[in-house]
């Protein structure tokens, strides 16, 4: 199986950033890694091998890019103003570096958005907020609500509200949407959401494609028993929703 590793100084985030890419052809996986963790993620929890049969096969090319949570959504010493705008430089780099480099390795092809957990988060809100760049997206075991609050899980701006959290948070920002080009755009994207009935986001999943549905944006929710929101569980997902 062709396995490159890629590293290079992005302009957008001013630093150095890595990523891998799996396989040589087919539809491109944009794959994010979970809450706080890094481009070798994918492959280390065993979903690489997962996909092996059809990576070697040529049927689907991964590009496993790095979080970056720990100095934006998640870096909580910095205001919320200070994190949405870190959040907003990495959306760039995605956009603008890492998107033109997978389409410069294979081009003409369609792109999935994919993630597990906040990876989830990341690939649903990307292909919502940039539909024009994206054909699926794939979500497992999302978190669409920032400012949610459950018994296990804090809202990640404590109280703190403005337009720019609302338009990262895919909860907020689809219910309103009134734009048609913009709707339009989002109506050629194919969104898939598998998510475990017990999942403490499983409400906030429900609720999001249910926004969807009342904006004729075609989706497909999924739902697992139990919590499934593991990587033995996203490991079994992969193979039947990809």
């Amino acid at each position: 199986m062709n396995r490159e590793y890629h590293k290079w100084h992005s302009p957008a985030l001013g630093r150095e950033m890595e990523l891998l890419v799996f396989g040589t052809g087919g539809p491109r996986l944009l794959v994010f890694p979970s809450r706080k963790a890094r481009f070798f993620e994918y492959e280390d929890r065993g979903m690489i091998h997962s996909l092996r049969h059809r990576l070697e096969a040529g049927q689907i090319q991964l590009f496993c890019v790095d979080g970056l949570d720990e100095e934006s959504l998640y870096c909580f010493e910095k205001t919320p103003e200070e994190r949405v705008e870190r959040h907003l430089q990495y959306e760039r780099y995605i956009i603008e570096e890492v998107l033109p480099f997978s389409a410069k390795v294979n081009p003409k092809t369609p792109l999935i958005a994919h993630g597990c957990s906040l990876g989830a988060y990341h690939a649903v809100t990307m292909a919502l907020r940039h539909p024009q760049h994206f054909q699926r997206a794939l979500a497992f075991s999302g978190r669409y609500d920032l400012t949610l609050h459950t018994s296990h899980y804090h809202s990640l701006f404590h109280g703190f509200y403005s337009e720019a959290v609302r338009e990262i948070v895919p909860s907020h920002f689809v219910p309103p949407l009134t734009d048609r080009w913009r709707l339009k755009a989002i109506r050629r994207v194919r969104f898939t959401f598998v998510v475990g009935d017990e999942d403490p986001f499983y409400e906030n999943n429900v609720e999001l494609c249910g926004a969807l549905a009342k904006k004729k944006v075609g989706h497909e929710l999924h739902f697992w028993c139990g919590q499934a929101h593991r990587f033995r569980y996203w490991r079994q997902m992969i193979r039947i929703y990809l």
